[in-house]
């Protein structure tokens, strides 16, 4: 075996071959044989080579690691690529696993996949947070989780952690996310309805809406309350039943006030006492929606409107003859005013004898009643348009008696103070009169229409009107007559007047003429239609139409017009003025 190395000054460091030189002149010193020797150098190499040996051991199992090392870093970076679902990071393209030595191939890999680990972690912390956020959120919705619960953090899936699959989970959430917002709404729609409802109907709104859930008090934040399918339900239930309980509740508080306004203008109460239910009243037309008062549906409200209806019920019953008179009196004025005769007294008369008889019932006489009170509104409008006509005629029968006493009038074309208001009244007068004839011939033609289409016939206070108006016919045919005669008379006078002049030379005093018969208007002195006084004056009397109201008043007639009557009034103004 050679020297291996030798001992270099310069170096200043001690080689193999330098030791090997001082164990050769270690062994020329001590004598040792060359067999020994060489023993002793293949020992030494021997010793080297198992140095080596384990080196390289050594080395080829670190080599081994580190391949496996970076295997696994590349199967790791693969998978990890795969489960993000990407093929780059940051827009860098991961370096080949064939270029450069082993430990470039690691330094080169270690950064991408430290990368890579980081945002693993950070998808899989998304990933959690939307996976608990969609099981809280159904938990709501299903009602298996209360508000303010918390759940645990959901395992997550590291297999597939792309943004492709979350996505969908944010899809996901999102629509859950909505739902949940529509189903807030909804249950704050149903919350403001059950308030507005107890408070119309005067009842506990938080001890009525907690008794579905106490989340939906008003203290507790919109995103707390439950909005689970089962409160919708019961929500939507109670606001159901609040509305029906409200359409009843109206019902009778209207029933109520119907009753109320009908006992108050049966007895005549006092403004103040009707204020005192105006709560009550104000409601007796309304729609379910415009009853929106807090409290105007309240039981204590119907309560005290039950009283009332129930106090004025009793107080009905103790004064019934005067309720029952006093629409007897009302049934009167509509005939009378109909101008159809009927028998107050015995009407009046039956009204005691049912109020005295043991079957007596209060709601029963005045339900007669207000039929009889309808019947006759009905039967009044039914003549109203003859009566009208009946009116147009007597006025211009009246304006006819006042045009024959007007024309007798002597004076009527003196200079006197109000002669030309009279003179126009009188040509008012003769177009009125010359209608009267068509206004007679129009009412026979109603009246006839009228009796036959109700088969009875029109009596007027009593009369027949179509008997007056045949009276009134026959009684102008006479005054036409009378006027005729009373012409041929006066001819004959002149006649006779003109051959004595001729005869003794003076013209004697012309005879006063005997007064036309007059016409008599069918109201003239309270009177009658034209030739029926007597009969008309009498029908009055017994029934007491026209001659005196019930209480005592004589109702007012309208009387026929002094001649010359506003010359008169102007000259005792006149005078009156000078004296003063």
């Amino acid at each position: 075996m050679g020297v291996a190395g030798h001992n270099d000054p310069l170096l200043g460091e001690t080689t193999c071959g330098s030791l090997l030189q001082q164990l050769q002149l270690i062994w020329d010193e001590v004598g040792e044989s060359d067999d020994d020797r060489d023993k002793m150098l293949l020992q030494l190499e021997q010793e080297c080579l198992d140095v080596y040996r384990r080196k390289v051991d050594q080395a080829s199992s670190s080599r081994a690691r580190l391949l496996q090392q970076l295997a696994n870093s590349k199967s790791e970076l693969n998978r990890l690529l795969s489960s993000l679902g990407e093929l780059s990071i940051s827009g860098v393209i991961v370096p080949d696993k064939t270029t450069g030595t082993i430990k470039e191939q690691l330094a080169a890999t270690s950064p991408f996949l430290e990368q890579l680990c980081r945002k693993k972690e950070k998808r899989v912390k998304e990933f959690a947070d939307v996976q608990l956020q969609i099981q809280t959120i159904r938990g709501e919705i299903a009602g298996t989780l209360q508000v303010g619960d918390h759940l645990e953090m959901p395992h997550v899936n590291e297999d597939d952690l792309s943004m492709k699959k979350l996505n969908e989970f944010l899809f996901e959430l999102q629509a859950l996310q909505k739902e949940k917002s529509d189903r807030l709404h909804k249950i704050l729609d149903f919350v403001s309805s059950v308030h507005d409802l107890c408070s119309v109907l005067g009842m506990d709104f938080l001890a009525t809406v907690t008794e579905v859930h106490p989340s939906l008090k008003d203290s507790v934040g919109a995103h707390s309350k439950s909005v689970s399918d089962e409160t919708i339900s019961r929500l939507s239930k109670m606001v159901t039943e609040l509305k029906e309980e409200k359409v009843k509740r109206i019902g009778k508080i209207q029933a109520l006030a119907s009753q109320l306004t009908d006992l108050w203008n049966l007895m005549d109460a006092t403004v103040e006492e009707r204020q005192l239910f105006d709560h009550v009243t104000c409601n007796m037309s309304s729609t379910l929606d415009r009853v929106t008062v807090p409290g105007a549906l309240a039981l204590d409200v119907l309560d005290q409107a039950e009283h009332e209806v129930e106090r004025l019920d009793q107080l009905k019953a103790s004064r019934m003859k005067d309720i029952a008179f006093k629409r007897q009196t009302e049934l009167e004025d509509i005939y009378a005013q109909a101008h159809i005769a009927i028998d107050t007294s015995a009407a009046r008369d039956r009204i005691l004898s049912v109020i005295d008889s043991s079957m007596f019932e209060p709601s029963e006489l005045l339900a007669d009643m207000e039929n009889q009170i309808l019947k006759a509104k009905e039967e009044a409008s039914s003549r109203k348009d003859i009566l009208e006509k009946v009116d147009r005629w007597m006025l211009a029968c009246e304006e006819e008696s006042w045009l024959e006493d007007y024309s007798r009038d002597d004076n009527r074309y003196s200079a006197t103070r109000g002669a030309h208001l009279n003179l126009k009244r009188a040509e008012k007068a003769r177009v009125l009169v010359n209608k009267i004839p068509a206004i007679v011939d129009m009412l026979v033609a109603k009246t006839q229409a009228w009796e036959q289409e109700h088969n009875t016939a029109f009596t007027y206070d009593g009369v027949a009107l179509l008997v007056m108006l045949d009276e009134y016919r026959i009684l102008r045919q006479e005054k036409e007559e009378e006027k005729r005669r009373m012409r041929d008379q006066k001819k004959i006078n002149d006649q006779l007047a003109a051959e004595q002049e001729k005869l003794f030379g003076s013209k004697p005093s012309p005879a006063r003429p005997q007064s036309a018969k007059k016409l008599p208007g069918p109201r003239a002195n309270g009177g009658a239609v034209n030739g029926t006084p007597n009969r008309r004056l009498s029908v009055q009397q017994q029934n007491g139409v026209r001659s005196a109201s019930r209480d005592g008043r004589r109702e007012s007639v309208r009387p026929s017009a002094p001649v010359n009557y506003v010359a008169i009034a102007k000259d005792d103004a006149a005078s009156q003025a000078s004296s003063n």
